[in-house]
């Protein structure tokens, strides 16, 4: 696990389900057998060491006789299968009252479509394994709250051209994605503008970044780069971004024109 947090918890459940098998007296084997999983499996659950799955939790509260005890740990460990600057990160979301973000490499985490982001995760060197290709891919769903939640919060985003026209997943899936950007802009309370590469003027190419206005009216800076997420609190720092962000809004082509310029891109790919 990535953090001490989730793995708390993972050990927390593993326990739970080890003493109710016990007590129906079952060995690893046959409770695998029970719900579908292989001793293995159950073995790694137990110790903390895999995260279950929710029919996992529902096959073995059945069959251990739990009365639902096991079952309503399931949002615990779905919380738990995200990882931790995720989790921090929705939190950070969910206060926010204004969501800013300039985007150079791909598409905005928070306008990918499933496919498209387990094709991001996928292009991931060194390589993650299935799971955790599937567990990062759940976590960026998740956050996809935002944009349904009350009240509404504002967000922006500036998308690089290049971002439209790599084809992350193959032709089909940045088809899908692009018709999925169409949609998202349709919501009220939602802009996405798109930076022309052949714009000479750019205050963005210090890389890209996100902005946070929470509720209590402190903004917040993240960056994310290689190996590295950080939340920037220094008032100073924070300023200089907002400038930036400004700037790059003004550059950029007017949502109208950047909806148009989607539209071209979708028929083009």
């Amino acid at each position: 696990m990535e953090d001490e947090e989730a793995a708390a918890v993972l050990r927390a459940v593993g326990r739970q389900i080890k003493l109710w098998r016990e007590a129906a007296g079952l060995k690893q084997t046959e409770l695998g057998d029970a719900v579908g999983y292989g001793e293995d499996m159950v073995s790694a659950v137990e110790r903390g060491k895999r995260i279950p799955r929710p029919d996992f939790l529902d096959k073995a509260d059945e069959k251990l006789g739990a009365g639902g005890k096991i079952s309503a740990m399931k949002g615990d460990v779905e919380e738990a299968r995200y990882p931790k600057n995720v989790r921090d990160l929705a939190k950070l979301e969910d206060d926010a009252v204004e969501l800013g973000a300039y985007t150079a490499l791909h598409i905005h985490g928070l306008l990918q479509t499933a496919e498209y982001a387990q094709a991001v995760y996928a292009l991931r060197r060194p390589a993650y394994t299935e799971e955790e290709i599937e567990r990062h891919v759940a976590a960026r769903m998740a956050r996809k709250t935002v944009f349904d939640r009350t009240p509404r919060p504002e967000i922006t985003f500036v998308q690089e051209e290049v971002t439209l026209r790599r084809p992350v997943g193959g032709r089909m899936v940045l088809r899908r994605q692009l018709e999925h950007l169409l949609e998202i802009s349709r919501l009220s309370h939602v802009t996405i503008q798109v930076m022309p590469t052949d714009l000479e003027d750019h205050a963005g190419l210090s890389g890209p970044f996100r902005l946070l206005k929470l509720q209590n009216g402190k903004t917040l800076g993240h960056l994310e780069v290689q190996l590295h997420s950080r939340v920037l609190s220094d008032p100073r720092e924070v300023r200089v971004l907002e400038s930036r962000y400004g700037m790059i809004r003004a550059q950029a082509l007017s949502p109208r024109e950047s909806l148009a310029f989607i539209e071209k891109v979708l028929e083009e790919t």
